[in-house]
C-alpha cells in the first residue's frame, strides 16, 4: 500500500509521499512514488502514484517517453490544459491497467493491476491545480472547500488535513502538516513507511521551490515527530476534567 497527499493552496502546491511498496515481517521494499516533469519558465507537473507497481511503472515510463519525444501526438509537454494532462494520464493508466488485466495466468484471478494518481501543477498562462485520476482513467479536481487530495491509505492521515489546512495558509505550514499526516499514516499501518519525499512549488515559478527526501533518521523528520508527539500530550492533559474529577 502506500500514502500521498497533494494539497493545493493560494501560494502553490505541496507534494508529500511515501516510499514503501511491499511489507511483510522480512520483507519490505521501497520505491518512489514522486515524479516531476519541467518545461523550464513555461510548464511544471509532478505525478504521485499508488496501487499496482507494474502498473505504476508501465504508466510513468510512458509518460516519460512522450514527455521526451518532440513528435508525440499527446504528452505533457503538449497539453495546453491541466485537464488534459489528466486526461491523457487517465487513459496512459486505463490502458495499461488493462493490459495487465487480460494477461493469462495462474494467479490471474487474485491479481489486482488497478492503480491511482495525483497529478499537480501548473502551465504559462493558468492557475495551478492539483487532480486526482482514478485507475478507470476519469478524475477530480481539488476544491476551495476540499483543498487537498489523497490516495493510498488516506484514512490515517486525514484528520490533521481536515483540522489545519487553509487555502490560505503559508506552503511551509502546510508541508510541515503534511509530514504530520505522512507520519500519523505511519504510526497506524505498516505498509506506510519511509523515506517520505515532500516538494513544494511557488505559483508562477515553473519549478520545484524545495524537495525533501527523508529518512527516519534525518534531524528535521526525528525534530517534528518529537515535537508532535510532545505537543499532543500536552493538549490531552489540558483538556477539561470530568465533574467527579474536581473533588
Amino acid at each position: 500500500m502506500t500514502y500521498c497527499v497533494a494539497i493545493k493552496l493560494n501560494e502553490g502546491l505541496v507534494f508529500a509521499s511515501d516510499s514503501r511498496t511491499n511489507a511483510g515481517v522480512d520483507h519490505v521494499n521501497t520505491y518512489s512514488k514522486m515524479f516531476s516533469f519541467q518545461v523550464p519558465g513555461e510548464r511544471l507537473f509532478v505525478i504521485l502514484t499508488a496501487g499496482n507497481l507494474a502498473t505504476t511503472q508501465a504508466v510513468i515510463n510512458s509518460i516519460r517517453r512522450d514527455f521526451d519525444d518532440p513528435d508525440a501526438p499527446v504528452s505533457l509537454r503538449t497539453a495546453e490544459h491541466l485537464f488534459e494532462a489528466a486526461h491523457y494520464v487517465g487513459e496512459l493508466n486505463r490502458r495499461e491497467a488493462h493490459r495487465h488485466s487480460t494477461d493469462d495466468g495462474p494467479d490471474q484471478a487474485s491479481f489486482l493491476p488497478s492503480a491511482s494518481f495525483l497529478l499537480g501543477g501548473q502551465i504559462k498562462g493558468q492557475d495551478h491545480d492539483v487532480f486526482m485520476i482514478y485507475p478507470q482513467g476519469n478524475y477530480i479536481t481539488a476544491s476551495p472547500a476540499n483543498p487537498y487530495l489523497q490516495i493510498g491509505e488516506n484514512k490515517y492521515g486525514k484528520p490533521i488535513l481536515d483540522r489545519i489546512i487553509a487555502l490560505e495558509m503559508p506552503l511551509d505550514d502546510a508541508a510541515r502538516c503534511a509530514l504530520v499526516s505522512l507520519d500519523s499514516t505511519m504510526r497506524s499501518n505498516v505498509s506506510v513507511g519511509p523515506p517520505f519525499e515532500l516538494a513544494i512549488y511557488r505559483r508562477g515559478e515553473f519549478e520545484l521551490a524545495h524537495y525533501l527526501n527523508l529518512t527516519l533518521a534525518s534531524p528535521l523528520y526525528k525534530s517534528l515527530q518529537k515535537r508532535w508527539n510532545e505537543g499532543l500530550r500536552r493538549a490531552f492533559n489540558r483538556l477539561p476534567r470530568f465533574d467527579w474529577e474536581q473533588d
